[in-house]
């Protein structure tokens, strides 16, 4: 069965979503102040709580990376990262996001991916196209590593081949950059350190706009469950993934 929540309402849902984690960001005044568990900090856990208020009084299930599977088998589950990069956000590194993917029984449906540092917006919709600040986006083109800036999570034992790197550490916006033609390439030179909400909502913007997303080792990127790990690998067109993944295969 398909979402019982239409695109728009999710879509407003999502707007409301990153703006109230916005303002609840901007009361926060120790950005460094630590979370419950290693790598999290209390801005994470304040983003959450407003984000599930808001999940919650929609009906929908969620999967939350800082509170983990909630009515998994609802219609319609909502994958998020309420701060991704949060590393990034505790060090004033202007590059952190809050993203969101509505999962129906089709896949992704919904996607909306929010830089909280600056209010740039991406956004999509599944067959709908994507978009930054409602603007319509397209990738670079590029089909030459060689030519390529791309983005990196991670250190890879070794160079590429790529004309330069950017490693600015946040999965979900490093992708929507690659949506956008910002970057060519995405490449997670990580050992399966992603969880979905790091990269779905930013992988179907990756596809709407028509860019490229697989995992590293074929797996299915599409998982509910919490602790599952991927590597995800993301590229402005098939011939340039292509050359990634064989780069990727050999470490």
């Amino acid at each position: 069965m398909s979402s019982p929540h239409s695109s728009d309402d999710l879509l407003d849902l999502f707007v409301t979503i990153a703006e109230s984690v916005r303002r609840a960001l901007d009361g926060i005044e120790d950005w460094h102040q630590p979370g419950e568990r290693a790598g999290q900090y209390g801005l994470d856990l304040t983003a959450d709580d407003v984000a599930l208020q808001l999940l919650d009084a929609a009906g929908v299930g969620v999967l939350s990376e800082e509170s983990g599977l909630r009515c998994g088998d609802a219609p319609t589950v909502v994958v998020i990262d309420p701060v991704d990069g949060s590393t990034n956000a505790s060090r004033g590194i202007p590059w952190f996001a809050t993203s969101l993917c509505a999962v129906d029984a089709d896949g992704p449906f919904v996607a909306l991916v929010e830089n909280q540092a600056n209010g740039t917006r991406y956004t999509a919709v599944r067959g709908g196209g994507a978009f930054r600040n409602g603007v319509p986006i397209r990738p670079s083109g590029s089909t030459q590593l060689s030519q390529s800036i791309v983005g990196l999570s991670g250190l890879p034992p070794r160079w590429l081949g790529w004309k330069q790197f950017r490693a600015l550490g946040a999965a979900a916006l490093d992708m929507c950059a690659v949506a956008d033609g910002t970057l060519d390439a995405y490449i997670d030179a990580s050992p399966s350190a992603h969880g979905s909400w790091d990269y779905l909502g930013a992988m179907l913007v990756c596809q709407e706009a028509g860019a490229v997303v697989v995992d590293a080792q074929s797996r299915e990127l599409v998982t509910l469950e919490h602790a599952a790990r991927r590597t995800p690998l993301a590229a402005a067109t098939p011939e340039l993934l292509a050359r990634i993944v064989l780069e990727r295969q050999t470490f």
